[in-house]
């Protein structure tokens, strides 16, 4: 049973907005002229744009085609747009105050010493070089030293210790009971991407598998383990056997099927013969009585292939996981088999990236808000917290609007859901009160003994939650971070100060694209909680049914024609977007876009917006949306992304939404006979 230490809640993206004056003429009379905008004359790249596509056939390619044809993929990059560029840069600030703090030094036990240490270790790689296979031994020899199942899972449960497991267990919020941690169960133990690369014959998922073999006797042989081949074909068969077992990724976004709470008999009534209480008891849970089992049909099977199959095979497969979980901190030939495999073959990443942008993402993974705590004094100015604040106010006015205007939701429902959007709380830029890392031991030129100890800290970290209130000031991106996110359990917005800026937000951009941008991100994350799975927490981040049965039936019919709009995707040959899996980021971005362009639509007072260099208000809002998710992706992470990300690749992200909203069509004279077009009434409006 191994050990999860958090789990990521996520979404996507942001927003920010500027005010708007009722004409040109009265902003022109009523205050100086305002600053330019970082991108182009009003906050659009209109060089980007590709005018031989029509916006009907391809909005995106109408939008960002240019840019595209004349952009290359970094080497060291899967995907290279807006995000990727933003995080780049946010990399680039963490490096220069990470290197500061390390030039300057500090007091033996001060966040600057264990920053300094984290980060020097971590880049020295002629010491790990030359430290050679010996830090991992002690626990190589642990495993080579198992003969029972009970051994065995009393290792894969031991903190610290960076193994898979078909079971995996950690320490998180109860949806049930907002006010409480819990002890939750997933399965888990695949060491390619997702069941379905263990599962299909067509494509390039015999090759991927043919050559994950090769890897894994590659691997083994550089680390001194005999019969690699031997080993790798057991571990292949053993990892098949629990995919199997797996269920379908969409089936695991419902949230009904997914939370069970259990006693610990009824846990250990799934399969008798599991050694459920020595898991426990290794892994510091040995009081725990109840547990949330997450795919609970799954639990009884894996736990019984656990058991049956043989320890030797366990062995091989602990083996392997422990020395490719641990690459990053080992010598480089080790290091760079693990990426050849999980970079170039499975992503089609070609170059490995520089030793100090991963020193970079160490760091801030382990002690990110230390990081944070500079980063937003430098780069988070107070006026856009400011006006972050009054956009998501305005977004929520603007959302109370179209939930008192729908049609298929009943009077009953709509005072809850009126009640749930009032009760959203709003979290700009960064914590309130930083996370205390007094606990986590740092030492110098020890890049490997580091990397555990912060596996250990987080892992006490959340232990200790256990019996205590819920911190709901807690954080679960840190500033640096480009990206936002729904927590449903504190019924939560989150958007960290890395986010908030150009072409997401810019306070001297159009109002019209800070709307089209970033309202419409923020608009995204409000939309989680009224999404296929968030809408299932009410206005207190309880998981229960609060709908009217009837309103659920007329929803799930709407959402079932967005679902169809999506699995019609076709992004790579043979793979169809999951419209399933994807529906609620897709519900996110279809309801925050229509609710962004009624908010921008009440900015205006009933006065029409002036165009700007020949482009109207509208069409500024679209551009800005498009903008916001410009990129570029390799077929295989392409391939990768489709078949285990919620989110639909970014393309889709643009022509999927912008195709339901009637503005749309007016403001780019979009034509029955476009390849975009879809009629009145098959167009998908959800809030």
């Amino acid at each position: 049973m191994m050990l999860l230490t958090r789990r990521a809640m996520g979404a996507s993206t942001l927003a920010i907005l500027a005010g708007c004056a009722t004409s040109a003429q009265e902003a022109t009379e009523a205050a100086p002229a305002r600053p330019a905008p970082a991108i182009g004359s009003f906050g659009v790249d209109l060089a980007a744009r590709d005018l031989t596509v029509k916006p009907g056939d391809d909005f995106a390619h109408y939008a960002q085609g240019a840019w595209m044809a004349n952009t290359e993929i970094p080497g060291d990059r899967t995907r290279w747009g807006t995000f990727d560029i933003l995080r780049e840069k946010a990399d680039r600030d963490a490096r220069t105050i990470i290197e500061e703090v390390a030039l300057a030094g500090g007091a033996p036990g001060t966040n600057q010493q264990k920053i300094a240490d984290f980060y020097n270790s971590f880049l020295n790689q002629e010491a790990i070089n030359a430290a050679g296979i010996a830090p991992l031994q002690g626990e190589l020899d642990q495993i080579a030293a198992l003969r029972t199942h009970e051994q065995t899972i009393r290792l894969i449960a031991t903190p610290g210790v960076a193994v898979n497991s078909p079971i995996a267990v950690f320490v998180g919020l109860d949806e049930r009971n907002p006010d409480r941690y819990i002890c939750n169960m997933v399965h888990a133990g695949l060491g390619l991407p997702e069941r379905e690369y263990y599962r299909r014959s067509d494509g390039e998922f015999p090759n991927i598998r043919t050559q994950y073999v090769a890897h894994i006797e590659r691997l083994l042989t550089l680390a001194g383990q005999p019969n690699g081949a031997r080993q790798a074909r057991a571990i292949l068969a053993l990892e098949t056997q629990i995919a199997e077992r797996h269920w379908p990724i969409a089936d695991r976004r419902n949230r009904d099927r997914t939370y069970n709470l259990l006693t610990r008999a009824q846990v250990r009534a799934l399969a008798p013969r599991f050694p459920w209480d020595a898991s426990f008891e290794a892994a510091g849970l040995g009081n725990v009585q109840e547990v949330v089992v997450s795919e609970l049909s799954a639990m009884g099977p894996l736990a019984n292939l656990f058991v049956r199959t043989p320890v030797r095979t366990w062995r091989s497969y602990l083996t392997y996981h422990l020395i490719r979980n641990n690459a990053a901190v080992l010598p480089q030939n080790i290091d760079d088999e693990v990426f050849d495999f999980y970079g170039r073959t499975l992503n089609g990443q070609p170059a490995q990236r520089e030793r100090w942008k991963r020193a970079v993402q160490a760091v801030n993974g382990g002690m990110g808000e230390a990081i944070g705590q500079i980063y937003v004094q430098r780069h988070f100015p107070p006026d856009a917290k400011a006006a972050m604040t009054d956009l998501v106010e305005n977004m929520r006015t603007a959302y109370g609007q179209r939930i008192d205007q729908l049609s298929w939701m009943s009077a009953e429902t709509k005072v809850a859901a009126r009640e749930k959007l009032a009760t959203f709380r709003p979290k700009i830029g960064y914590p309130d009160r930083w996370r205390d890392y007094s606990a986590l031991e740092v030492r110098a030129n020890d890049a490997f003994g580091n990397s555990k100890r912060q596996q250990l800290f987080d892992w006490n970290h959340d232990l200790e939650r256990l019996g205590r209130p819920t911190d709901r000031d807690e954080w679960f991106m840190t500033p640096q971070t480009v990206n936002a996110y729904y927590n449903p359990v504190f019924n939560e917005i989150v958007f960290p100060a890395a986010i908030l800026q150009p072409p997401f937000f810019d306070l001297n951009a159009d109002p019209a694209v800070n709307y089209g941008a970033i309202a419409g991100v923020i608009g995204h994350e409000m939309g989680h909680g009224f999404d296929d799975q968030g809408a299932k927490s009410d206005a207190h981040g309880v998981l229960r049914d609060w709908w009217n049965a009837e309103d659920v039936r007329r929803f799930t019919e709407v959402t079932d024609r967005l679902v169809a709009q999506y699995d019609a995707f076709t992004p790579l040959e043979g793979i169809n977007v999951n419209g399933r899996l994807t529906l609620g980021e897709n519900i996110g971005d279809n309801g925050g876009l229509q609710v962004a362009y009624h908010a921008y639509t009440l900015s205006r007072g009933g006065a029409p917006a002036a165009d700007i260099d020949g482009i109207t208000g509208d069409q500024r809002f679209f551009l800005g949306w498009a903008q916001v998710w410009r990129a570029l992706i390799r077929d295989a992470a392409l391939r990768n992304q489709v078949l285990t990300d919620p989110h639909s690749p970014a393309l889709y992200r643009t022509n999927g939404t912008v195709r339901n909203m009637d503005p749309w069509y007016t403001a780019f004279n979009v034509q029955p006979g476009d390849a975009l077009y879809l009629a009145p009434e098959d167009r998908v409006t959800i809030w």
